[in-house]
């Protein structure tokens, strides 16, 4: 069994704020060790630049200088494998190619991408970073097919590039829902793209007719204008705050569809929680978010609110049908995005990597 090095230089793993990111990242470890072999944070540093601050990079590069001299000297000398997860222009890895290259050590990363439009203007310097590190890795697992368009173009040399579908940490799926009870959205409640996502979904509901109810799951600062939006719908709209596991499982447990647009989404854990427990998604057809859908009728980004609702209308109307697509979503879960899929895949296009480097 190996010993792996696994950074994130966005968000470590413990983060206290919640995300997707650390949510999959969380995942990815448990996976990684899934066999047996030992997966330990490389290093604390937060590698991330919000809004294109030249200051700011140039001092972040000087704490990343100081770590990588500190990471060739202190990194456990059975170390055999360096995991970099989510590696992009505001956030690229300034240590694993350098730490690997002295103590050569195989490199690899997830979920990276690369944004050629970003080479230029405020991020320039972020940008080639992140590029250059995305040349360094000798496999890079892409968990989109939208990620994998600029990763196949801009390709180095004799580099992998493997797909690693999203996934659940779980071996087995969930009991499956009775899909009777309220709908339900679970989001977080932050400013951009979530509450683009709630404005939307505040502009679809005005739409429904029927007597609905929708169950809000999820907390953050923008609360107060998703409360505003929701006044008008009264007692059918109930907010639940931030859940937890235990919580969350409930609510799938009787859910009618999880509703949630998916403005901007780079796939969403959420539609892989409510299709595992067999729950109907009512989203739009967005890149990355089709990507761990069942495949089925999704309405455009053109067709707006409109589209949202009238998928919801047939649906609402229609148990049967939300058991029948609950249960190939289930089944689709169960076949491509679980763990110990996903522990096969990654292990599969590593292991050679290991014995090549002995």
């Amino acid at each position: 069994m190996a010993r792996i090095a696994f950074y994130t230089p966005m968000k470590t793993p413990d983060s206290p704020v919640p995300s997707g990111d650390r949510e999959m990242a969380r995942n990815l470890m448990q996976a990684i060790g899934a066999q047996g072999d030992m997966v330990e944070l490389a290093s604390r540093l937060r590698i991330y630049d919000k809004s294109g601050d030249a200051q700011l990079q140039a001092a972040l590069r000087a704490e990343a200088d100081a770590e990588v001299q500190r990471l060739i000297d202190d990194l456990p000398s059975d170390t055999a494998l360096w995991v970099t997860y989510h590696n992009y222009y505001k956030a690229p890895d300034l240590l694993g190619p350098r730490v690997c290259k002295a103590r050569n050590i195989p490199y690899v990363q997830l979920e990276s991408t690369r944004a050629t439009s970003r080479l230029n203007g405020p991020w320039a310097g972020f940008a080639k970073a992140a590029h250059d590190a995305c040349d360094a890795a000798q496999v890079i697992f892409y968990h989109t097919a939208n990620d994998l368009i600029t990763l196949e173009r801009e390709r180095y040399g004799e580099q992998r590039l493997v797909e690693l579908p999203p996934f659940l940490p779980l071996s087995d799926l969930p009991p499956a829902s009775n899909c009777d009870g309220p709908m339900l959205t679970v989001g977080m409640m932050r400013h951009g793209d979530k509450l683009a996502s709630y404005t939307l979904l505040a502009q679809t509901l005005a739409l429904l007719p029927g007597d609905w109810a929708l169950n809000i799951a999820g907390d953050g600062p923008a609360r107060s204008e998703v409360e505003a939006m929701m006044a008008p719908f009264g007692p059918k709209v109930r907010f639940l705050g931030q859940c937890d596991r235990n919580a969350l499982q409930a609510l799938y447990a009787e859910a009618s569809v999880l509703v949630w647009p998916g403005v901007n989404e780079a796939y969403g854990m959420i539609y892989l929680e409510a299709q595992a427990s067999g729950i109907p998604v009512v989203a739009q057809n967005r890149p990355g978010v089709r990507d761990v859908l069942t495949p089925s009728e999704y309405p455009s980004v053109e067709a707006g609110p409109e589209g949202l609702v009238a998928r919801l209308h047939t649906l609402l109307g229609d148990l049967n049908l939300r058991l029948s697509l609950g249960a190939e979503a289930r089944d689709r879960i169960a076949d491509r995005h679980m763990m110990p899929t996903a522990t096969s895949r990654f292990w599969q296009a590593v292991r050679p990597l290991l014995k090549a480097a002995r």
